[in-house]
């Protein structure tokens, strides 16, 4: 049986079960094959996207879910996507750039973090209309080590679907020591491009872990002791500043010496948007809401539950 054949007796056989509500050994008997070859044939229908399934609970609203944690954590806006741990990502940033295209007005300036979910993001960005629209890097994305951070894919995107060129800051997220952090903020320049991301009426980032994997982790700013000094004190970071799990600053010392955005400067924001979501970033996620540093939510289903069960 060739591919095209395949395709058309699932169809048969998933309009026989699910329409004429057949059993499989009936139908198995009506086509003359075998009833594992019927539910194989049942399977390959869901896989090519023939059977969909949609289950409705009547006792789950989504949009009551993002009303409670609106009111939880004293947020302007939440939005769910239903979303597995394998497709997170990608619903994800589907959500968020479908959110950004109606948000974005002429005339804002958007500051972007880097990374998996914000590189996501960019992926589903189309062409807008809007006119005189700037965009500006909110953390230093020069790093030690070949570890893709997406930095320049998601600034390259954020600057061609909104017509313009981004502001770029050439320098690393983390300083080996303060003394060196301030003499490079010291230079007029970089100084107009942390103002700029301060002057930012719309932010949008979203938050690292401390788990070993953590993509931070990889890009040779930090010492083996370093991280573990950040695992012990730290739960996640937005833009390279550690916090704990109240959402407090979790490393004086480290935060002194990070190139960017401050965290507080983040809720001033018309938009602050975070953008997280899957069970490993669940703690960072609720600790950064603890803070207060987003008043827009992006998550998925799952999270949203957890985030909204009593603590």
């Amino acid at each position: 049986m060739n591919s095209k054949e395949k395709l058309q007796t699932s169809l048969e056989v998933a309009r026989m079960y699910y329409e004429a509500k057949m059993g499989q050994a009936q139908i198995a008997k009506k086509l003359n094959i075998s009833r594992p070859t019927v539910s194989r044939l049942l399977q390959y229908a869901h896989e090519k996207g023939i059977v969909q399934v949609r289950i409705i609970d009547p006792f789950f609203s989504i949009t009551a879910l993002e009303e409670q944690l609106q009111e939880k954590y004293s947020l302007k806006e939440v939005h769910v996507v239903y979303a597995d741990e394998q497709n997170v990502l990608e619903q994800l940033g589907k959500c968020t750039a479908k959110y950004l295209s109606e948000i974005v007005q002429n005339g804002d300036l958007i500051g972007v973090s880097w990374g998996k979910t914000l590189n996501e993001v960019a992926q589903y960005l189309e062409p807008q209309k809007t006119q005189n629209v700037k965009i500006i890097e909110l953390k230093g994305s020069t790093t030690y080590t070949s570890t893709p951070i997406y930095g320049e894919k998601v600034l390259k995107k954020f600057g061609d679907v909104f017509h313009t060129n981004p502001y770029r800051l050439p320098l690393p997220v983390v300083f080996e020591n303060k003394q060196t952090h301030d003499i490079v903020l010291e230079d007029k320049y970089i100084g107009r491009l942390i103002k700029l991301g301060k002057q930012a009426n719309i932010a949008i980032f979203t938050v690292g872990t401390v788990k070993d994997d953590a993509l931070l982790f990889k890009t040779g700013y930090f010492n083996k002791q370093e991280i573990n000094e950040i695992q012990s004190h730290a739960v996640g970071d937005i833009c390279s500043r550690f916090f704990d799990l109240e959402g407090k600053i979790a490393l004086e010392s480290l935060n002194d010496r990070t190139v960017g955005i401050d965290l507080n400067e983040l809720k001033n924001k018309d938009h602050s948007i975070l953008v997280a979501g899957g069970s490993r970033k669940y703690q960072a996620i609720r600790s950064a809401l603890r803070g207060g540093y987003a008043n827009c939510l992006i998550t998925d289903i799952n999270t949203a539950k957890r985030l909204n069960d009593p603590q």
